[in-house]
């Protein structure tokens, strides 16, 4: 019957040394590349986006996430008042704000003839 079926064999068992440290040196170099490409780079974004937000004032010119372009009239603990036109106004949230942008911005824009 032996034709048929092979002959098990027992295995050595593996050196249990260098292999050990392989295995766990893979998982923290992944959590480690993860950190750095990811982690670390989105911690950095969040955290310059609420320096930004609680530094918003009256008069400071802001586009919305929504691009939304206009000036800030109104700041709240929640909410800003942004003029959009000229007896306009809307009322966003501070998180919605996208970005700060340099004086002046706001009257180039309403200056620019519609095409």
């Amino acid at each position: 019957m032996s034709f048929f079926i092979s002959d098990a064999f027992a295995q050595q068992a593996p050196a249990a040394g260098g292999d050990a440290m392989m295995q766990l040196l893979f998982p923290i170099a992944l959590i480690a590349i993860f950190y750095f490409l990811l982690i670390r780079p989105q911690a950095k974004r969040a955290k310059e986006h609420k320096k930004m937000v609680e530094a918003l004032a009256k008069g400071d010119e802001v586009v919305t996430q929504g691009g939304v372009l206009g000036r800030v009239t109104e700041v709240g603990e929640v909410f800003i008042t942004v003029e959009v036109a000229d007896g306009v106004e809307v009322k966003v949230q501070k998180t919605a704000v996208g970005t700060v942008m340099p004086k002046g911005t706001y009257k180039q824009a309403e200056k620019k003839p519609a095409k």
